[in-house]
C-alpha cells in the first residue's frame, strides 16, 4: 500500500494488490436489522453473519489470504507427528524471530493459557502496558493479578503522542520495588494495546523495559499478535528505525524478549498461534502443556493447511507494502470522521478506527454500557458490526460490583485487504448521521450475564424504546433506502 498524492490534492491510500475472488454481501432492511439486534441480545458477537453487511467486529481470523498462502495450503503434510509442514513453519519462525524453540498452539489465548499455567502462581503480579480480556482472565484464573503501568497519555482520547502503548518506566520500577521481583513472573508487553485503540509502543521503550527486567532478574514476554501494526508505526514514527528494514526491526524486538507468543489469526493472516523462545529452561516449563491442552508438538491443535498458510503469511508480514494497508485505511477513516466532528481515538492506531462512546453518547451512564449501546445503534442504522471495548468488556469484582472501564470505545476493525474505500466511506456516512441523532440512543442492561468474558455471549436489553425511535427517524430521513 502506498500514499499517492492525486492531482486534485487529495491523499488517498492506494491498495497494492488486486481483488481476484469476491464474496457477496447482504444488506438487509433497517427493520430486519432491528429484529436481528434484538434476537442477538444487543450483543454484536451474537449476530448471525448473514445479517451483517460490513463485518468490522475484529481483524482476528478474517484477514484476506494471498494467492501464495492459498497455494501453500495444498502442500500440507498431515502426519500426526513429525510433519514437514511443522518443520517449514519452525524454520520460518527461527528465521524471522531468531528463537530456537517454537511451541505450536491453536491460537493466541491458548498460548496465554500455557504461559499462565507455567509461570503464574497464586499471589503473582504481572505488570503490562495494558491488559487484554483473555490475558487478564488466564492470569486471574491461575491466582495472579494484572497491574497496568501505562503512560499518562495512554488514556487521552485526543492526542498526538506517537506511542501511547508505552510502559511508564518509573511506575514499573516502583511496582517491582513494592511487590518484590520474586513475586513477578514476567512483564508483558502487548504490541498494539488492543483495548485503548491499537496504540503501539516504541523500540526505545521496549529497550528500557528490558533494562529494568535485567536489573531485577524478571522475564520479558511479548504478545506479538498485533506486531504487524506496531512494526509499521515504529518504522514511520521512530527516528532510530527510519532506515531499518521491517525484518531488522522485528529481530531487534525479538532479541529483547525472553518469550514471544502470538495469534496467527492476526499476525500472518491465517489461523493458529505459537510460542517462541531461545531459553530451554522456559520451554521445558511449557512443553508438556502443549500435548495436554493443544495437540502433539508438531501440530499443536492447528490444521496443517493453516500452518502452511501461516508460514507464507509471516514472510509476507515482513513486507512494508503488506503491513501498511491496515493502518493507512484506519487513518483515512479516522480523519474522515474527525472532519465531521465525530470523537475518535487519535492518533490513528492499528486494528481499526475507535469511536469514543464516552463523548458520542455522553448522556448514557457507564453502568448502562454506552459503548455497547453505540455498537448496537451503529449496526441498526448501517448493518456495520463493530465491537464494544468498554465496561461491558470488563467483569464484576468478587462482591458483584461493576468494574468501570477507563475508556468506552466502539472498535470498527478493518481487516487487512478486505474492504474497499467506498465501503469505508459508507460506514463513515452512517456514523455521521447517527452522531447528529445521538440523543435518540439509550442505554442497555444485562438480562443474561456470564461471570467471565460476558461481552462474548451475554445478552442485554434496551432500557427504553430508543431503538424503535431510532428506526423511525432513519425511515424519515432515508425513505426506502436500506
Amino acid at each position: 500500500m502506498s500514499q499517492i498524492k492525486f492531482y486534485q490534492g487529495e491523499n488517498v491510500p492506494l491498495e497494492m494488490h488486486k481483488v481476484r475472488i469476491v464474496q457477496k454481501l447482504n444488506l438487509i432492511p433497517v427493520e430486519e436489522r432491528l429484529q436481528a439486534m434484538g434476537e442477538a441480545g444487543n450483543n454484536t458477537f451474537l449476530l448471525r453473519n448473514r445479517d451483517v453487511f460490513l463485518d468490522m467486529l475484529t481483524d482476528s481470523g478474517v484477514n484476506a489470504m494471498s494467492d501464495k498462502q492459498m497455494a501453500a495450503m495444498m502442500q500440507a503434510d498431515d502426519s500426526y507427528a513429525g510433519s514437514e509442514t511443522f518443520y517449514r513453519l519452525e524454520a520460518k519462525m527461527q528465521e524471522i524471530f531468531g528463537k530456537d524453540i517454537f511451541l505450536p498452539a491453536h491460537q493466541g489465548r491458548a498460548c496465554e493459557n500455557i504461559i499462565s499455567r507455567a509461570f503464574v502462581k497464586p499471589g503473582s503480579v504481572v505488570p503490562m502496558n495494558y491488559h487484554f480480556t483473555t490475558t487478564k482472565s488466564h492470569i486471574t484464573l491461575n491466582g495472579g493479578r494484572v497491574e497496568e503501568i501505562f503512560i499518562d497519555e495512554a488514556l487521552k482520547i485526543t492526542s498526538d503522542h506517537p506511542f501511547k502503548g508505552n510502559v511508564d518506566i518509573d511506575k514499573l520500577v516502583a511496582l517491582i520495588e513494592k511487590e518484590g521481583a520474586g513475586n513477578i513472573p514476567f512483564v508483558r508487553m502487548e504490541a498494539g494495546t488492543n483495548l485503548i485503540g491499537g496504540q503501539p509502543f516504541s523500540m526505545e521503550n521496549l529497550q528500557q523495559v528490558r533494562e529494568v527486567c535485567d536489573k531485577y532478574g524478571i522475564m520479558l514476554v511479548l504478545d506479538a499478535s498485533l506486531l504487524a501494526d506496531n512494526l509499521y508505526f515504529i518504522k514511520i514514527r521512530e527516528e532510530s528505525c527510519l532506515d531499518k528494514s521491517i525484518r531488522e526491526i522485528t529481530r531487534e524486538m525479538s532479541d529483547l524478549c525472553d518469550i514471544i507468543y502470538f495469534s496467527a489469526r492476526k499476525l500472518g493472516c491465517a489461523r493458529g498461534g505459537g510460542i517462541c523462545t531461545s531459553r530451554a529452561d522456559l520451554a521445558d516449563e511449557m512443553r508438556e502443556l502443549v500435548p495436554l491442552f493443544e495437540g502433539f508438538l508438531t501440530y499443536g491443535g492447528m490444521s496443517v493447511r493453516e500452518m502452511e498458510a501461516m508460514t507464507v503469511g509471516l514472510d509476507e508480514t515482513m513486507d512494508m507494502e503488506m503491513i501498511d494497508q491496515g493502518p493507512q485505511f484506519i487513518e483515512f477513516m479516522v480523519e474522515e470522521l474527525q472532519k465531521k466532528g465525530i470523537p475518535v481515538v487519535t492518533p490513528a492506531g492499528g486494528l481499526g478506527c475507535h469511536v469514543d462512546a464516552m463523548e458520542f453518547v455522553d448522556h448514557i451512564p457507564q453502568e448502562q454500557y454506552p459503548a455497547g449501546a453505540l455498537a448496537a445503534a451503529i449496526y441498526i442504522v448501517s448493518g456495520v458490526r463493530g465491537m464494544e471495548r468498554g465496561t461491558m468488556s470488563e467483569q464484576r469484582d468478587d462482591d458483584g460490583n461493576e468494574t468501570i472501564s477507563n475508556m468506552e470505545l466502539v472498535r470498527l476493525a478493518l481487516p487487512r485487504r478486505v474492504f474497499t474505500l467506498s465501503q469505508v466511506k459508507y460506514a463513515v456516512d452512517r456514523i455521521v448521521w447517527l452522531y447528529e441523532n445521538r440523543r435518540l440512543i439509550g442505554g442497555l442492561s444485562f438480562v443474561e450475564e456470564p461471570k467471565v468474558l460476558r461481552f462474548f455471549f451475554g445478552k442485554l436489553a434496551p432500557v427504553s424504546d430508543w431503538q424503535t425511535k431510532l428506526v423511525a427517524k432513519f425511515r424519515e430521513d432515508f425513505g426506502d433506502s436500506l
